[in-house]
């Protein structure tokens, strides 16, 4: 009797980012993917949220490598931290692997990664493992749906995809080979990308980007563009630099990613840029204003990427000036609305002209709507599914048509992060869970955790009152009278009364406390902190973080 395979999920189901999935064959792990996921508003001062390694830390002895569907940060993101914790074989296209690698390398980690390439349609052996690589259209070239031939058949991962019929490098979707695979042994379980699942229809072709950018810089005659997109947008930069030369324009990069992925996919051959084309941002400034096209990163609205800084003034490579036009070539992940907002309204203060999605049709999604996945379901014609990569919403809406195509209800699994499934013989089941909470980095620190940022929240929420008083624990008496900080709290200045009730409420009681017998500074600590929360609470109905310093002499 074949040995059941077993899958267990580290993130990537119930938000967008941090996809890492575990694919267990005779005992050996296959990582597919490891992303990271950028902080949610109510995550101060994190940086990224990474998966949580402990599973594969623990299992470090039984994993085979890691294979890659794309080069997305959330789906790549997190190899350099996971490479702190193992030596790692990745597999993924050449310019996966190329993109992943700028941040390992940045980590100092590359001697922990042994990156090893694959072209389209290679079915390669890792472990126990046959593990085919499919082609699939999506936002960033060379993605892979993966197919994992096992004892069990066939498990295939569409990866992220669209059905694009009209790609910009001529790379469609490989349907032909999924409705191979279906047609032989069967595909027995599919896990399929759900990002779009509540989107009635097919998504857009991402050539039709290319007609929109082309009729807005032809209208921009006599005027400076700038154009912002993911850096890993290959496709649409190298549509950037087609709509720039039809209109006579030269082209530079702002923004070191962007300038990294140019230089990378140019020399891998996926973007052609016409000799004489590219020019140094440094020189943007010797040439007439109609003839400059600026492709840069920022369109997320992120503080420190180039087009933040452009529209506070501080970009010192290019100054936004009355006239320009800022193109805005991407949508607003969720959560960052207001972010780009804010960008938007800071370039018009400066007399730029801004177009964005919510204008013209400068971008169109990398994910498949509900068309297409209904008619990757009907190719693929699973045994058993399970969507992945989505809000717990998108999951559920991709479930409920999954069913609607016939999969069977008992073998149609939602599940979250942490969730094991099993599939053997009898079909497929839930196997139990795995730890897979979220770990927040911060700078260069590891996982700062859930009380760090229930602290920064409250930091931020309700300020901080400090107390620092000095007692003489023989005589049972202060030295002084105690002193009250505060920041985001009350404005001292205007609070005087309130801060001197608050120092004698608190020499009060540690008073009080030192003739009870209280000769332990923690004690007293306590009581500080215990009498002032009290009058703050009393007096104002807040509760900002309470830090007494009680010093002895």
């Amino acid at each position: 009797m074949p040995e059941p395979v077993r899958i267990v999920f580290l993130g990537g189901l119930g938000e967008i980012g941090r996809n890492c999935a575990c694919v267990e064959v005779d005992g050996r792990i296959l990582v597919l993917d490891c992303g990271i996921m950028f902080p949610d508003p109510d995550m101060p001062g994190v940086d990224l949220v990474l998966p949580d390694f402990s599973y594969l830390r623990d299992n470090a002895d039984r994993v085979d490598g890691v294979v890659l569907t794309h080069g997305h940060e959330d789906h790549t993101g997190g190899l350099a931290f996971l490479a702190r914790e193992m030596a790692l074989p990745v597999y993924g296209s050449e310019l996966s692997l190329g993109l992943a690698g700028n941040r390992i390398d940045e980590a100092g980690l590359s001697g922990q990664v042994t990156c090893i390439p694959v072209a389209d349609g290679e079915r390669r052996r890792i472990g126990p493992c046959d593990v085919e690589f499919i082609p699939v259209t999506h936002s960033v070239p060379h993605a892979f749906a993966v197919a994992f031939h096992t004892p069990q058949g066939v498990v295939l991962h569409s990866g992220d995809f669209k059905l694009d019929l009209h790609p910009v490098d001529g790379r469609r979707t490989d349907l032909a080979r999924i409705g191979a695979l279906a047609s032989g042994a069967g595909i027995r379980l599919l896990l399929g990308d759900s990002t779009n699942a509540e989107e009635p229809g097919f998504t857009p072709s991402e050539s039709t980007v290319g007609a929109t950018l082309r009729r807005v810089v032809a209208a921009a005659a006599g005027h400076r563009v700038v154009v912002a997109c993911f850096a890993s947008h290959i496709h649409r930069v190298q549509q950037v630099v087609d709509a720039a030369v039809a209109n006579g324009r030269r082209v530079a990069t702002l923004g070191r990613s962007m300038g990294k992925n140019v230089e990378l996919a140019s020399r891998l051959g996926l973007l052609q840029v016409p000799d004489g084309v590219l020019v140094d941002i440094e020189r943007i400034d010797d040439l007439p204003d109609g003839e400059v096209c600026v492709v840069s990163t920022g369109s997320q609205g992120e503080p420190m990427s180039a087009l933040s800084l452009m529209a506070t003034g501080d970009n010192k490579w290019f100054r936004i000036e009355a006239g320009d036009v800022v193109v805005i070539s991407a949508h607003p992940i969720p959560g960052n609305e207001w972010s780009v907002g804010r960008v938007i309204d800071e370039l018009h203060r400066r007399g730029a002209t801004v177009v964005h999605s919510g204008t013209e049709a400068v971008h169109v999604s990398g994910h498949a709507r509900r068309g297409e996945l209904a008619t990757l379901l009907s190719v693929a014609r699973p045994a058993a599914f399970v969507p992945v990569h989505g809000e717990y919403r998108h999951l559920s809406h991709h479930a409920a048509l999954a069913r609607s195509m016939g999969v069977p209800d008992e073998q149609v699994l939602l599940c979250v992060d942490g969730d094991a499934v099993r599939l053997d013989d009898t079909g497929l089941h839930r196997d139990g869970t795995v730890p897979a909470g979220y770990l927040y980095v911060d700078g260069t620190v590891g996982d700062v955790g859930h009380g760090v940022l229930r602290d920064r929240r409250l930091l931020a929420e309700e300020g901080v009152v400090m107390v620092v008083a000095t007692v003489d624990l023989q005589r049972h008496a202060l030295t002084g009278d105690p002193e009250i900080a505060t920041k985001g709290w009350v404005h001292a200045p205007e609070s005087e009364e309130l801060l001197g009730d608050a120092s004698r409420v608190v020499a009060a009681a540690l008073v009080a406390a030192m003739e009870e017998g209280a000769h332990d500074v923690e004690v007293l600590n306590r009581h500080a902190r215990r009498a002032l929360g009290r009058l703050v609470n009393e007096r104002t109905r807040r509760r900002p973080m309470i830090i007494p310093v009680v010093m002895a002499v």
